[in-house]
């Protein structure tokens, strides 16, 4: 099955380079609530990092010296690693996102926990409106905990929810501008990671 979905991103891949519907298609395919949760955290991953690239924020420690700084964002490590980690991290903004296929408010709870009630934006793979999801979370949240002010601290730390349609959105953000090929690469090269994948070389090829 990973083979064979590699496969067929390495075919759309050069079908992106000539027309773009049919890869539109798939990569909208892979937002849904049935997909293998690696796939969906790759693709949603590849979604943002290009929605966010052509963005910019300015520093400095003078008004008349502010250098631009483009966002940049990272992914941290294998999906399901059950490592403990973010998932992904934006430079320079230190934002944290976590992609989660689960709606237990305690998952969320111990991923705040565990970065010290940092601000995280959490990327869910569903396709409920943001403001259902926000009302759930907030549901199960009072129904862990009595004290409202235990439980407005915790719902503080949610900078941001990203759904389904909210990715599909900011995919067809990245596609207007121009980077559906760089999508799609970056879907390929991430999913050759996760899985191991090793393209065959012609030479095994003309054997078989």
């Amino acid at each position: 099955m990973i083979v064979s979905f590699i496969q067929t991103c390495l075919k759309l891949r050069e079908a992106s380079r000539y027309r773009g519907e049919g890869v539109e298609d798939f990569v909208l395919g892979l937002l849904a609530p049935n997909v293998d949760a690696r796939i969906f955290e790759i693709v949603s991953y590849s979604i943002l990092k290009y929605f966010y690239h052509d963005q910019a924020v300015y520093f400095g420690f003078q008004l008349d010296e502010l250098e631009k700084s483009p966002l940049i964002l990272y992914k941290t490590g294998r999906t399901n690693a059950n490592d403990g980690g973010i998932d992904f991290v934006m430079k320079p903004l230190g934002r944290f996102f976590q992609v989660t296929e689960t709606l237990d408010v305690r998952k969320y709870f111990l991923d705040i926990e565990k970065i010290e009630r940092y601000p995280i934006t959490f990327v869910i793979k569903s396709a409920d409106s943001i403001e259902e999801l926000a009302k759930n979370l907030r549901e199960g949240a009072e129904r862990q905990y009595s004290i409202k002010a235990i439980v407005d601290k915790y719902m503080t730390c949610i900078e941001e929810v990203v759904n389904i349609p909210v990715l599909q959105e900011r995919f067809r953000v990245g596609v207007a501008q121009g980077h559906l090929g760089a999508i799609m690469d970056e879907i390929i090269r991430q999913s050759k990671v996760e899985f191991n994948y090793e393209e065959p070389n012609e030479d095994d090829v003309d054997e078989e």
